[in-house]
């Protein structure tokens, strides 16, 4: 499967969010097969009959389903035979290095560390362990602040020494992890996220890495896997999808808030990363997701 059929969703984590969740009660699921760059901890209820797919695993799912999905790996659910009107779902998204490397190093931390590092497949819960934190993932969105900090962190734990956690997909499906870890990729994104509002020129971002134009063009897409300009976009419709989401702002004004030029441009690259145009994402999103 090439990951030109499968959409790269842009979530609307900013760098200074923990986590988001989101929560909802539908009769279908529509949503196609995508990947993230952050983790995802989906709980389902009274989906009995769906299909889920985690990379190269497809399952039909119980009346109770809690999933962790590592970062860049494909996944969906579809509602195949489900006939349920209230389908309950929450969905909690984090960044993948909320929790840094050397932290995860720590011996209270090696069963949370050993869990992230399993979920890169996909792992589904067994319904003993969602029985024990079915209540907690239901009122996590009621906390606030550092308490819902601490409290997904505990989550986290709890479901890394569950007993039963079952590996998905092979490791073949996660796609290809680029090469990150290089200081002048992160100083370039730093000042992405600064500046996305501006409009920023390829001869500036490349004096920031220190590199001729034509060197960081072939870096960056080296190292990440995107165009210099692909990756301004993803930060500019990360940014916009928060602000779709957060504010009533008009679409018009967020297009050119987040440095998109005119409005037809942001609608078109939004609708083809998003498979939906900015007015249509927004009725979806509105009032079911909160920041932390």
């Amino acid at each position: 499967m090439t990951s030109n059929n499968v959409m790269h969703e842009i979530t609307p984590l900013t760098p200074g969010d923990c986590f988001t969740i989101s929560s909802r009660v539908k009769n279908k699921f529509d949503f196609p097969l995508h990947y993230h760059d952050e983790y995802e901890l989906n709980f389902i209820i009274n989906a009995k009959g769906a299909k889920r797919v985690v990379g190269g695993n497809i399952e039909v799912i119980n009346d109770m389903e809690l999933v962790l999905i590592g970062p860049n790996l494909y996944h969906t659910w579809f509602t195949h035979q489900c006939c349920s009107e209230d389908i309950t779902e929450v969905t909690i998204q984090f960044h993948k290095d909320l929790f840094d490397d050397k932290f995860l190093r720590r011996n209270q931390m090696s069963f949370v560390k050993a869990m992230l590092e399993r979920s890169q497949r996909g792992i589904s819960f067994p319904p003993q362990t969602i029985m024990i934190l079915k209540d907690r993932l239901l009122s996590l969105d009621k906390k606030n602040g550092f308490d819902s900090v601490l409290e997904l962190l505990s989550i986290l734990h709890d479901l890394s020494i569950s007993r039963n956690m079952k590996t998905l997909s092979d490791p073949a499906f996660a796609i290809e992890k680029f090469n990150y870890n290089s200081r002048r990729i992160e100083k370039v994104y730093e000042y992405l996220n600064t500046n996305y509002t501006k409009s920023v020129t390829l001869a500036e971002v490349a004096r920031i890495a220190n590199m001729p134009e034509a060197s960081f063009s072939r870096f960056i897409k080296k190292r990440t896997g995107k165009t210099f300009i692909d990756s301004l976009n993803e930060i500019r419709l990360g940014h916009a999808s928060r602000m779709l989401i957060d504010s009533t702002t008009t679409v018009a004004e967020i297009a050119y808030k987040c440095g998109f030029n005119n409005i037809s441009n942001f609608n078109r690259i939004f609708k083809r990363k998003k498979l939906c145009i900015p007015k249509e994402f927004r009725e979806t999103y509105t009032g079911n997701r909160i920041f932390i």
